[in-house]
């Protein structure tokens, strides 16, 4: 299975009925992979209001925005999933996070691209 059929795999789930962080941040995944921040961000951003403590998410949150050039907001998902990561004993997470925090801080993308 490709990506493109995973990523319509995981919308026919969502078109179902079925919805969920897991599925949110899947699909938010899938289209970061695909090149589309726009859309990814708005999944993991569900996928949050769903789960605040999903750590993960915020990271993959964060990266979108980096993408889309949202530096104010990328820090503030950072900030956010710093804490909760820290809260929840996540602590590769939070680790994770604080790297991309400080890349930021230098103005650098978070990911080499």
């Amino acid at each position: 299975m490709d990506a493109t059929d995973k990523l319509n795999a995981f919308l026919g789930m969502l078109e179902q009925g079925q919805d969920g962080p897991l599925l949110r941040y899947s699909i938010g995944l899938e289209y970061l992979h695909k090149d589309d921040p726009e859309r990814a961000a708005e999944h993991l951003r569900q996928c949050l209001e769903q789960d605040p403590a999903y750590s993960a998410a915020y990271k993959a949150l964060a990266e979108a925005e980096d993408t889309l050039g949202a530096a104010e907001e990328c820090r503030a998902t950072l900030e956010r999933g710093i804490a909760h990561a820290e809260e929840r004993g996540d602590l590769q997470a939070k680790k994770e996070m604080e790297v991309f925090r400080k890349r930021l801080d230098k103005g650098k993308p978070l990911r080499n691209r």
